[in-house]
């Protein structure tokens, strides 16, 4: 049987379903007006994160550089190829010499060696005496770098071959290794006296190998600093002092 509804009935049930409506619809405003409040700040910091990061990462790390004027030596030669303004940078042992011309070399520390390196060939390069404080020399495999701190200072007609510099110490692959002290830059000499690894030594002055050819070692003078005994040891067994050799 079906039920009639009469007219005020029917009145107040479309009012319902009205009203009902209208409230469910400043209902869902509401709750999206008050999620979007509690959401922005959230988006906002947010944004600020990603911002400050990606700044952070767009700032490159600096390395502590200078100008400076160098002076090339090719290998052997007593008078400079060149000689120009540069720059020279160093951070965290790792070395690198811009030339005026856009030549550049970078310098690999070896390991916990202060002096020693590997340059962008592979090749050994070495820091070695003779500039004083007035700056760092740089032996590469077929030239050497000499690198003064004065960059509108007149170069020397021919490089310095001798000025002491700080302690350096004696290393070998065995802790118990004697290193042969020599009377001259050379194998084919006396041995006088040894030395064992961590001796402190003064380097006095250094000059290229020339027992095995195309060698890109040195012979160093050096001056032990306790017995004050001197003689010539090669340079791989030598850790450079900090500061140049």
């Amino acid at each position: 049987m079906e039920t009639a509804i009469r007219p005020g009935e029917a009145f107040g049930t479309i009012c319902d379903l009205i009203l009902n409506t209208i409230w469910v619809g400043v209902g869902t405003k509401f709750y999206e007006a008050k999620s979007e409040q509690t959401m922005k700040p959230a988006i906002n910091l947010l944004i600020i994160t990603t911002t400050l990061a990606s700044l952070v990462i767009a700032i490159p790390v600096k390395a502590d550089s200078v100008a400076a004027r160098c002076a090339i030596y090719p290998k052997g030669q007593k008078q400079p190829s060149a000689s120009a303004p540069c720059v020279f940078s160093q951070r965290q042992g790792y070395v690198s010499i811009q030339l005026q011309n856009g030549k550049r070399y970078d310098l690999k520390p070896v390991g916990d060696q202060p002096g020693n390196y590997i340059d962008q060939q592979g090749q050994a390069a070495y820091r070695q005496a003779g500039l004083g404080d007035r700056g760092h020399i740089y032996k590469m495999s077929t030239e050497s770098v000499y690198v003064y701190w004065d960059a509108a200072a007149s170069l020397p007609s021919n490089p310095p071959t001798s000025t002491k510099r700080g302690i350096s110490t004696l290393r070998a692959s065995q802790a118990n290794d004697r290193i042969n002290v020599r009377s001259q830059p050379t194998f084919n000499s006396s041995t006088p006296h040894y030395g064992l690894p961590g001796d402190k030594v003064e380097v006095i002055r250094c000059v290229q190998d020339t027992d095995t050819p195309g060698s890109d070692l040195n012979w160093c003078n050096v001056r032990f600093v306790q017995s004050q005994a001197t003689g010539w040891i090669r340079s791989d067994f030598i850790i450079f002092a900090d500061g140049g050799e």
